[in-house]
Parts: C-alpha cells; structure tokens; sequence
C-alpha cells in the first residue's frame, strides 16, 4: 500500500525540509501547501489563491500519484484531502529555534529587501509577528491550538515528532520506522 503522508507544524518547525526528505526515502512525490495556498506572484506570499482553485490543483497533482508526501498547513482550506492520508505527522519545534530559523530564511530569500525601508520590510515583519504567535494564538490563526484541534478527529494514524534535538536523518528514521508496514519495507 502507498502511503500518503501529511506532514504540519508551525512555519519554521521543518516540515518541508523533513517533507522532502521522507518523499526521497520514499521514493514518492512531494508537495508542498505554500504552493497551492499562494499564487506565483513576482512578489512571492503575497496574494493568496481562491480557495476552491487551492483545492482542486491540489486534487489534480497527487490524483497523479499512488504514493506522495505533502508538506505545510491545510487548516481552514484542505479538509477535503483528510480522507486520502495514511498517515499523518505533527512536527513541533522550539519556539525560539524556529523563530530564528524564519529571521534566518527571511534575510536568505530577501536580504536587505527586509531592512527599514526596504521593499519586504513590512510584509516580513508582520510574517515574522504572526509566526511567533503559533504557540499562544487561538483559532482564528494557524497556532498549535488550531492544529490540536484539526488532529484530534482524524482516524489515520498520528506521530508527533520534536525536531528540536533530532536530526532529519534521526526523524527519518522514526518515520520509516513507523510507515514500514504500510510500505511493505
């Protein structure tokens, strides 16, 4: 049987990197829900797709595929894509290891564009707000209460994994571990 894995978090907690990661092990596709939440805009995040659009390019891409892995937050947009995982994997972070590693993605991807005056100044620094709400925000907001919320009814099997003190190697074991029978592996 082919696994259809979804793995979310928080932004920043690793969810693509250990996404992408376990599809190579895998050997299946990856996708990601930034993708299909954003429109592919020349000024990237900024103009959100509709969401019947998000869903149905979302659909189409991995109807192609037996076996996929997708990374990313579908809360409030995707629960019609629930019924296709096999399984399911929350990935915690510590708070303040994510919250540098978002500072650290933003000055990658847009360098000084992010300083006072820049062109991306506002919109990283009102990213960067609303990341450091995960773990305190309420439901209105893509926070650990929204995703508390959004796992509990679910009848696939769950994992949490805490990626502050392990590798992606270390978490790709676990998982495989854990995936094993339905791979056959």
């Amino acid at each position: 049987m082919a696994c259809r894995i979804h793995i979310l978090g928080a932004a920043g907690a690793g969810t693509s990197t250990l996404g992408k990661a376990l599809a190579d092990r895998l050997n299946v596709a990856f996708f990601d829900s930034d993708f299909y939440y954003w429109q592919q805009t020349p000024q990237p995040f900024s103009a959100a797709r509709p969401k019947g659009e998000r869903i149905r390019l979302l659909q189409e891409h991995t109807a192609r595929h037996e076996g996929w892995v997708l990374s990313g937050s579908l809360c409030g947009w995707g629960d019609t894509m629930i019924p296709l995982f096999t399984h399911v994997v929350f990935l915690r972070l510590d708070p303040d290891v994510r919250l540098h590693r978002l500072r650290v993605r933003e000055q990658q991807r847009y360098g000084d564009q992010i300083l006072e005056g820049g062109s991306r100044h506002a919109n990283s620094a009102a990213f960067l707000d609303w990341a450091a709400r995960y773990d305190d925000g309420n439901h209105s907001l893509r926070s650990l209460r929204r995703h508390e919320s959004w796992l509990k009814p679910l009848s696939c099997p769950v994992v949490r994994l805490d990626s502050t003190r392990h590798s992606v190697e270390a978490l790709l074991t676990q998982l495989m571990q854990w995936v094993s029978p339905a791979t056959g592996r």
